[in-house]
């Protein structure tokens, strides 16, 4: 089934913006939002990034896959498509119709193997989008 691409303008390689809003979002839940921002700009060259909704967004070119978001007790780390991502460790949470999001908590443990290929997958998962439709 094809599904429309959520597009955004202004995606950039680096935006100053998300240095800022990581500046803004510190201590131990600032940290781990930081650490798997991080582990999203490095799944490509062609990575870019924005704020978008107020939080840090990771996009193939103009096309979201991933995002970070600091609450007052706990870090989403979320995907643009994550209802159609494989997730055998069973981390996503949310009933919508594409998004999901894993929920990361200060001293809590988080299977990071597993996040790591959900990240993975996600930026696989929409350059096949992007490039095959």
């Amino acid at each position: 089934m094809r599904t429309d691409l959520l597009r955004v303008n202004g995606a950039v390689e680096r935006d100053p913006a998300i240095a800022a809003w990581m500046k803004d979002h510190g201590g131990s839940l600032g940290a781990m939002a930081n650490q798997w921002f991080e582990k999203m700009r490095k799944c490509g060259d062609e990575v870019r990034e924005l704020l978008h909704d107020g939080c840090p967004v990771a996009c193939l070119g103009d096309v979201p896959f991933g995002y970070v978001n600091v609450f007052t007790s706990h870090v989403n780390v979320g995907f643009f498509h994550g209802a159609s991502l494989p997730d055998p460790a069973r981390l996503l949470e949310g009933t919508g119709k594409f998004m999901r999001h894993v929920k990361l908590r200060p001293g809590t443990p988080t299977n990071v193997a597993a996040l790591t290929r959900l990240i993975d997958v996600a930026y696989s998962d929409i350059k096949a989008r992007v490039e095959h439709g």
